[in-house]
């Protein structure tokens, strides 16, 4: 399993030395690279659920928590830092995962997914509808922070917010990678495989999958307040479901067997949106729609699966 993955592991190591020196030449990459990581980090949460074969449709509310976190502080508190808003981001959305998990983990498959749609359509709502303390759909301003007391100017920032996002990225990846081959990881997978011989076991499959939710749910609030700083600004949108469904869609094209998979799908998804947006305004979706479908035909397994493939045949072929 680890020479299987090491190639993979290598590819992220030279996506994340791109993300750190490409923007130097290029300035206008810094923002698509910082995007980049921060999705990455909320589909690591996907991917984590993916392993269990649970599939969720409403993981969305976890990116807005982190979002509005900082936000709501910017606005009725004022002031504020980067390691105090992922700080806010991360421990609101952990919490709120923590809640809603004990729900949904008694769940399996549609009705998982559905649940998670349930309770992150009711977020949505209250954001749109608490129009004096939101501002409804116009969000609110979240205004350029400072880092550990230092402030930047729009050109150092867009730089020093790159840097933190992608230290954060490579910890996250790191960090999934090794839960994922942990004992704890081995028994997210038996979930699928076969949760009753686990129950067997003396392990409840519960407690295996809520840890795995409220760690994907700590992720998303990561990434949430990650963008939120990025764009400047929280809007509900941010908790609608077309939001978490381009999470899954990232997670797919991606490849969910390895934690690259959510660094490979979010570049291609950002990317391919960045410069069609820019060609095709209006056919942008057309564009990543076909991107989806060559990839299901061709590599069932998301782009990693491309990468798996082309080491088997050459294994084969010697």
């Amino acid at each position: 399993m680890a020479g299987r993955f090491k190639p993979i592991t290598m590819a992220a190591v030279v996506f994340f030395l791109v993300a750190a020196v490409a923007p130097l030449f290029v300035p206008s990459w810094a923002t698509l690279f910082a995007l980049i990581l921060a999705k990455s980090i909320v589909v690591l949460g996907i991917i984590l659920l993916l392993q269990a074969g649970q599939v969720s449709f409403g993981h969305a509310m976890f990116f807005v928590t982190g979002a509005y976190s900082a936000a709501f502080w910017g606005k009725y508190v004022g002031g504020g830092d980067i390691v105090l808003y992922l700080v806010l981001g991360a421990v609101s959305s952990t919490v709120f995962g923590l809640i809603v998990g004990l729900f949904v983990v008694r769940y399996r498959e549609i009705f998982f997914g559905m649940l998670n749609l349930a309770f992150s359509m009711v977020l949505w709502s209250l954001l749109e509808k608490m129009f004096h303390y939101t501002n409804g759909a116009d969000g609110i301003r979240v205004a350029r922070p400072g880092l550990l007391g230092l402030a930047f100017t729009p050109e150092t920032f867009q730089y020093v917010i790159l840097y933190v996002s992608l230290l954060i990225a490579i910890a996250a990846f790191f960090g999934v990678q090794r839960y994922l081959d942990s004992p704890l990881g081995h028994m997210l997978r038996a979930i699928k495989s076969n949760e009753t011989r686990l129950e067997y076991l003396g392990t409840s499959a519960r407690r295996v999958l809520l840890v795995g939710y409220v760690i994907s749910a700590f992720l998303g609030g990561i990434g949430g307040t990650l963008v939120a700083i990025i764009q400047q600004i929280a809007t509900p949108e941010f908790g609608y479901w077309t939001k978490s469904g381009e999470f899954v869609f990232i997670a797919i094209l991606g490849g969910g067997a390895h934690a690259f998979g959510a660094f490979a799908g979010a570049a291609m998804f950002e990317v391919v949106r960045f410069y069609a947006a820019a060609q095709l305004a209006n056919a942008w979706q057309l564009i990543l729609g076909v991107v989806l479908i060559v990839i299901i035909l061709y590599a069932p397994n998301g782009l990693i699966g491309l990468r798996q493939r082309d080491n088997r045949s050459k294994e084969g072929g010697h």
